[in-house]
This record gives structure tokens, C-alpha cells and sequence, in this order.
């Protein structure tokens, strides 16, 4: 089963023991053995990071950086990990790339872990999404 995420930039490194309790959660309860991750940001960084970790643990998952634009230069993750670039994306206009990749990751998830505080940009607008797909979202964000 796959697994992607979407969350804010600027995503609080408060939540980190909660997104490390999901991922163990859904790698040994709920089978999730392939992570699709972005690049844009400190959500990204920290999911990255934890599922790193994670693999030492649980050898079996497979996780992926999944590239908006060649080359990437937005996020410095070293060489070892695993990169994508979807098929067809070189061909889309820039500005358009990121959208196109998260559109991507979507089609491909079952299930998506979502940071959301705020209802703009683009986290709040593939949480959504995933939403109206009947995806399976899990939100980190505290709720109010």
C-alpha cells in the first residue's frame, strides 16, 4: 500500500513525535510499505527524515523522493535517496510542475498524512482533494 503527504512549509518541529507514531502505526498495523515525498519544505524534510530512520527498522519500505523539476536544487537530501520524476512532467510548463507533481502522487497514494493549519495553499488544496477522491487522510494538525 502507498502513502504520500502533504503539509505546510513551515510545518512546527512540535509535531514530529506524532508524524513518527503515524508512520509506525501505518508501516506495522496498516501494511503501508511504499512513501511518496515531496521536496518543498520542513513537513517534507521532517517525513523524509523519520522514514530514514524508519527503514533501519522496518527494511522492507521503500520511500521516494518525488522531483517537481530536473534538476532539483530546492531540497538537500543526499545522494542515496531514492528520487522519481513522473513520466510526462518534462514536457509541462514550470509553473505548472509542482501541481502536476502533486497530482502525481496523489493517483498513486491510498492513503495520505496531511500537516494543515490554514485552508490556502497547496497542502490545504491536495488534503482536499484527496478528500473528494475518498483517499484515506490522516491529519496531523491539532485539531481546534
Amino acid at each position: 500500500m502507498t502513502c504520500t503527504f502533504f503539509g505546510h512549509r513551515d510545518t512546527p518541529e512540535s509535531i514530529r513525535f506524532v508524524l513518527k507514531e503515524t508512520l509506525r502505526h501505518l508501516i506495522t498495523t496498516e501494511s503501508v510499505d511504499n512513501f511518496l515525498v515531496g521536496h518543498q519544505g520542513s513537513f517534507d524534510g521532517m517525513v523524509l527524515t523519520e522514514l530514514k530512520k524508519m527503514q533501519k527498522e522496518y527494511p522492507h519500505i521503500r520511500y521516494a523522493v518525488v522531483l517537481a523539476t530536473l534538476p532539483c536544487q530546492a531540497f538537500p537530501f543526499d545522494e542515496s535517496v531514492e528520487t522519481l520524476y513522473p513520466e510526462g512532467l518534462e514536457t509541462v510548463p514550470r509553473r505548472f510542475t509542482l501541481a502536476r507533481r502533486n497530482e502525481w502522487m496523489l493517483r498513486q497514494a491510498q492513503i495520505v498524512v496531511t500537516y494543515v493549519t490554514h485552508s490556502t495553499g497547496g497542502a490545504a488544496k491536495y488534503k482536499e482533494k484527496a478528500q473528494k477522491q475518498g483517499k484515506r487522510v490522516i491529519s496531523l494538525a491539532p485539531t481546534k
